[in-house]
């Protein structure tokens, strides 16, 4: 398969366990899909940088290449790194670019190279047979550890289990790569806290290495006390038409300048995220899975404060006014239970 937008190779580049994420791109022009031969030969695929101000997945995969660099590998490896221009200038994406975790299969974002792209890394693996896929992501706000999964399946439980307690289960924003993934084998998306944080490096690499090593996932079902289980019911951004800040109070959106501390805390309602200059206009807009406007469910302005009206969980809230542009201002969540036949499979 060929496809001008990505490259193929089935080696380690020199110089690629000595570079940094900046320099990368002198390396890999282009996004590179590696191939490389294990013992086991359905291969477990790994994608980093998808964001190219998200170093750690990078930081450990190479980690994880050094130790193997003069010994068979347990397990076969399909290594992509994705969004190279933008990780040389340290940036999640380039102001021409779409976001490289929302061009995979099941996107609503409009046609184009980088989706024909996400497609064809897709399907070459799909011919490879691919054990497991995880897609390592680094996150700005203050949030702890955590994996998430697209499907409620055992497979994709005992995978994030393997990275901690906190497991999230989400199914919007669409177009992300574990979703994509996630029709071909279990699949996670790892959030390993801010960049720059060696025990993010030290958690991926470790839970990197231990996937490696599996012959198998385990059949037993997860057992209820063994995970924390959230499930996202709403993706928050700021409304298009609404000017925001934390600092600058002409702005039509004042937020807290506190708050990413809530993320992962259960929050009252009546909680407060900022003040509003307009009442008559929506700051925020909440959208549920299959992406219906639920901001009245959520939100309300009571003279002129913005608050939260359900106890709700945020995670990924950021003081940072970029990505909350590109992205969003966060996700809100909900304590999930075990599927019942899991709890019972498993008492």
């Amino acid at each position: 398969m060929t496809n001008q937008l990505f490259h193929q190779l089935n080696a380690v580049p020199a110089g690629l366990l000595e570079t940094d994420p900046i320099h990368l791109q002198t390396l890999l022009p282009k996004p590179t899909l590696i191939h490389l031969q294990g013992k086991l030969a359905e291969p477990l695929f790994i994608s980093v940088l998808l964001h190219g101000n998200e170093p750690t997945g990078f930081l450990a995969l190479q980690r994880l290449l050094i130790k193997y660099r003069h010994r068979e590998l347990p397990r076969s490896l399909a290594l992509f790194f994705g969004n190279v221009d933008a990780a040389a200038q340290n940036v999640r994406r380039l102001e021409h670019q779409p976001d490289y975790n929302r061009i995979w299969p099941g996107t609503e974002l409009p046609a184009s190279a980088e989706t024909a792209m996400a497609a064809d890394v897709l399907a070459v693996m799909r011919a490879h047979r691919v054990f497991a896929s995880i897609d390592v992501h680094n996150n700005t706000g203050l949030n702890p550890h955590y994996a998430c999964i697209n499907r409620l399946d055992n497979g994709f439980m005992q995978l994030a289990a393997l990275f901690g307690r906190l497991v999230v289960y989400f199914r919007r924003p669409t177009g992300v790569q574990s979703a994509a993934f996630a029709e071909l084998c279990p699949s996670v998306t790892l959030e390993c806290g801010r960049p720059g944080q060696q025990h993010g490096v030290d958690h991926a690499f470790e839970f990197l290495d231990s996937c490696l090593h599996l012959s198998a996932l385990p059949e037993q079902p997860v057992h209820a006390r063994d995970i924390d289980l959230f499930h996202t019911v709403a993706q928050v951004k700021v409304a298009d038409a609404v000017s925001f800040s934390f600092t600058r109070t002409d702005c039509d959106l004042l937020l807290n300048d506190d708050l990413e501390r809530m993320n992962f805390t259960e929050i009252a309602p009546g909680t407060i995220f900022g003040q509003a200059r307009h009442a008559r206009l929506s700051p925020l807009l909440a959208q549920d899975e299959q992406g219906n406007n639920v901001t009245d469910q959520f939100f309300n302005l009571n003279n002129g404060n913005l608050q939260i009206t359900r106890r709700t969980m945020p995670s990924m809230l950021t003081l940072d006014e970029r990505v909350i542009q590109q992205d969003c201002l966060c996700y809100l969540m909900e304590r999930l239970s075990l599927p019942m036949h899991q709890e019972s499979q498993s008492a």
